[in-house]
């Protein structure tokens, strides 16, 4: 007899730093697909955020060790860390070729904010890319996606909240409270370390 495929949740990301509606947004796909586990994957250097200055790999890895530490199926992956070559962006279609040849028996489920749909035709190889892993795409109640991957991306239903790590960066720079919009432990993680000029 053999054992049931795993699903596994994909979570990509800058996370500088991670907040409160990352964590939201992986529970709400969790919960609605049956998922196992949400792996969080800090990307080294996005792709599309290549001329931008980026907190250091160990320090976003902190916080989001911190953020997802009292989650029974949340998890770190480092992997676009760990198999990155030095310069070189991230690219989604690197990391699941790398999954999917460690993983075999696993199903994995990338998980995108609704409004990144109409800019995936724009990533790297997607045509090869949608046939390696299903995307879910969280959209705010009622807000229509146009594509043409058919149902090769699901739809979950997400509340919206207008939080981004932008902002809190921006608040923090500003000295205005964060507080609920990051975990607590990673609100103090950032004010220990003097981040985003704390």
């Amino acid at each position: 007899m053999s054992c049931p495929v795993k699903k596994i949740g994909l979570m990509g990301g800058t996370f500088d730093p991670v907040h409160t509606v990352h964590l939201i947004a992986a529970d709400q796909a969790r919960t609605s697909l049956g998922l196992d586990e949400v792996w969080f994957i800090p990307a080294h250097i996005p792709p599309h955020k290549r001329e931008k200055r980026i907190t250091d790999d160990s320090h976003r890895i902190a916080m989001l060790k911190l953020a997802i530490d009292n989650h029974p199926a949340f998890c770190l992956s480092t992997v676009e860390i760990d198999t990155a070559e030095m310069g070189k962006p991230s690219f989604t279609y690197d990391t699941m070729l790398y999954l999917n040849n460690r993983y075999p028996d696993t199903a994995f489920y990338f998980i995108i904010g609704g409004d990144m749909v109409e800019y995936l035709h724009h990533w790297n190889r997607i045509d090869e890319l949608v046939q390696m892993v299903r995307f879910v795409a969280l959209a705010r109640p009622g807000y229509l996606m146009k594509h043409p991957f058919g149902d090769r991306i699901t739809e979950v239903e997400m509340p919206q909240l207008d939080v981004s790590s932008t902002m809190i960066r921006n608040f923090v720079s500003q000295r205005r409270s964060i507080r609920y919009l990051v975990p607590e432990a990673v609100r103090l993680y950032i004010e220990e370390n003097g981040l985003y000029g704390s």
